[in-house]
């Protein structure tokens, strides 16, 4: 997420809200974005964008006007990757978001500013960049090379993994993210962990001429996807499915998928596998969460997790604890409580030890001194006591 379908609707949001607007000056990257800087700077220039999967990919195109007379620069494209978060919004210069990391300022009064927000700052952008060359065609409008691309390279050692993972390789599948790969395989049965080739087995390219396909005969076509379901004769046509499951989402418009909304309920509702309550879900070999219905497959981790989607009704001012959470919270007070506790014996012995070793260092230091020296009247007193502490013997006789 940001998926295909979000990165198609925000070149059309860009689209839209440019129309017939002239931005001037530099192009500014915010101070604490990592990403390259932008060397571009025009007095009239005007932004088109287009989309590919889950690139997008702004055109800034420079042209004359009163205040730029000069010879013009050529167009300068830059490819953006939206990472976890990134979108684009157009607000006014005092409106501009918090986490804005590449702007783009309009002539007019009040200044208008393109920016690209994202949040997290896991996109990127590429100056004088293109759509990169490892990445397949585009699962929602370049359907026919995309279908021939996936059919030609079954062979390939990406096919040999489950299918759930086969459909996030973007070399074949460009635009398939995580709730769509959950979507596209529930509405046709298929358990997520089976070998990529098999589902693909069977299936043939299909003669289409370029541009006769459309979006409204594209999700026509859901109905035929479907009998291919049912039809055990038939296989299932998961590659159909790619492109019109898509499809369904920029259908949507605004009412689909935004992370800046706070409710885009038309979206969930759409949802009928992906984070849906009834629903297992589980990490596959890459550590991504696949959610499904039913088998799993043969192919699913050993040591897998599955767990269900549950509706859990909060409290007013109570917390809905399980049980679970209960037992791990006081197994957590009495592991601090023993820490605590180890700490302290610690600091009692090493005190203990210190002590030890200062009442060592005074005797050490009595050895070492030597005697004090002693007067004449002194060593004289001394010798008077030790002579009367002898004995004297009389001789015999």
């Amino acid at each position: 997420m940001p998926e295909g379908p979000e990165l198609h609707l925000a070149s059309l949001f860009v689209n839209r809200v440019c129309e017939g607007v002239v931005f001037t000056g530099a192009v500014r990257k915010s101070m604490v974005s990592k990403s390259c800087d932008v060397a571009f700077t025009c007095d009239a220039y005007r932004i088109r964008a287009a989309s590919r999967g889950k690139e997008v990919k702004l055109t800034l195109t420079p042209f004359k006007s009163h205040v730029n007379e000069g010879r013009l620069e050529p167009p300068v494209d830059i490819v953006f990757r939206f990472g976890m978060s990134g979108s684009f919004r157009f607000t006014s210069e005092d409106e501009l978001p918090k986490h804005a990391h590449l702007s783009f300022y309009s002539n007019e009064t009040p200044c208008g500013v393109l920016s690209f927000v994202d949040t997290r700052r896991f996109g990127s952008w590429q100056p004088n960049g293109s759509w990169q060359p490892n990445r397949g065609p585009c699962i929602m409008f370049e359907y026919k090379s995309f279908r021939k691309n996936v059919l030609l390279n079954l062979s390939n050692r990406a096919f040999d993994r489950p299918i759930c993972e086969a459909l996030l390789n973007q070399k074949y599948f460009n635009g398939i993210g995580n709730y769509l790969r959950a979507e596209i395989l529930f509405r046709l049965n298929i358990p997520p962990f089976v070998q990529a080739r098999t589902v693909f087995e069977g299936l043939e390219l299909e003669d289409l001429a370029a541009g006769n396909i459309t979006v409204k005969e594209e999700l026509s076509d859901e109905k035929t996807s479907d009998r291919a379901g049912k039809n055990k004769a038939q296989p299932a046509d998961l590659l159909r499915l790619c492109h019109t499951i898509p499809l369904e989402v920029v259908n949507m418009g605004e009412k689909g998928y935004d992370p800046e909304k706070s409710d885009y309920s038309n979206f969930k509702a759409w949802l009928q596998c992906y984070y849906v309550a009834g629903m297992k879900s589980t990490r596959d070999h890459n550590g991504r969460t696949m959610w499904f219905s039913g088998d799993a497959g043969p192919m699913a981790p050993k040591e897998r997790k599955s767990t269900k989607a549950k509706k859990t009704a909060k409290k007013e001012g109570n917390h809905d604890f399980t049980a679970k959470k209960k037992v791990a919270g006081i197994r957590s007070k009495n592991t601090e409580e023993a820490k605590k506790r180890e700490k302290r014996e610690v600091a009692s012995r090493k005190q203990k030890l210190k002590e030890e070793v200062e009442v060592t260092d005074t005797r050490d230091k009595t050895r070492r001194f030597p005697r004090r020296k002693t007067s004449g009247a002194d060593t004289k007193v001394e010798q008077n006591r030790r002579s009367s502490r002898v004995k004297t013997v009389q001789p015999i006789g």
